[in-house]
C-alpha cells in the first residue's frame, strides 16, 4: 500500500512536466553575425586596430633590443655611473612598452573597450531578434550552436537562424 500511494504522488508530481512538451531552437549566432554588414565591418576595424598598435608595441620592444645591444656593445668603455643609466634607460623603455601593452590589449584595455563599442550593439540587436523569434513560434528554449553547448545532432527544422537574420533586415543570398 506504501508504495502505491508513493507511486501516485510522484505520478502526480511527474506527470504535468511530461504532459507539458517543451518547444525549442537553436540558432548559429557565428553563422547569424558574419551575414551582417555592419557586424563585418566592425570587426575589420577592429582588427585593423588590433593589428596598428601591435606594430606600435613591436617597435617599441624593437627599440628597448637596440637599446639593450648597443649597451652590451659599449659596457667594456663605460664608467660604472654611465653602465647604471644606461641599464635603468633600458629597463625604463621596457616599463614604457609593457605599460603600452596592458593599456591597448588589458583586461580592461583600449581594444576591449573598442570592442564593446562596436560589437555589443550587434549582439544586443541579435538578443532581441532571437527573443521575438522566439515568441512568435513560442520556443520555450533557444541553444547556441555557435557556444560551448554541445550538439551531437540537431535537425535542422529547428534551426531558427535565419529567421532572426530576415527579423535583423538581413538579406540572404540565394547560393546558402
Amino acid at each position: 500500500m506504501k508504495k502505491v500511494v508513493i507511486a501516485v504522488i510522484a505520478a502526480m508530481v511527474f506527470m504535468p512536466q511530461v504532459l507539458s512538451a517543451q518547444k525549442f531552437g537553436y540558432v548559429d549566432t557565428d553563422y547569424i553575425l558574419n551575414k551582417m554588414p555592419e557586424y563585418n565591418s566592425a570587426q575589420k576595424k577592429i582588427n585593423d586596430l588590433s593589428d596598428q598598435w601591435q606594430i606600435e608595441i613591436d617597435n617599441k620592444f624593437t627599440e628597448v633590443d637596440r637599446m639593450y645591444k648597443d649597451y652590451l656593445a659599449e659596457k667594456p668603455l663605460l664608467t660604472p655611473a654611465q653602465k647604471n643609466t644606461r641599464e635603468q634607460a633600458i629597463v625604463d623603455k621596457e616599463n614604457e612598452a609593457k605599460v603600452l601593452q596592458q593599456k591597448r590589449f588589458g583586461v580592461d584595455g583600449d581594444l576591449f573597450q573598442r570592442r564593446q563599442e562596436l560589437i555589443k550593439p550587434i549582439q544586443d540587436r541579435v538578443y532581441e531578434a532571437v527573443k521575438k523569434v522566439a515568441k512568435d513560434n513560442a520556443l520555450d528554449f533557444i541553444f547556441d550552436k555557435a557556444s560551448g553547448v554541445v550538439m551531437l545532432y540537431s535537425n535542422p527544422k529547428y534551426d531558427k537562424s535565419d529567421e532572426v537574420l530576415d527579423e535583423l533586415g538581413v538579406a540572404l543570398k540565394n547560393d546558402e
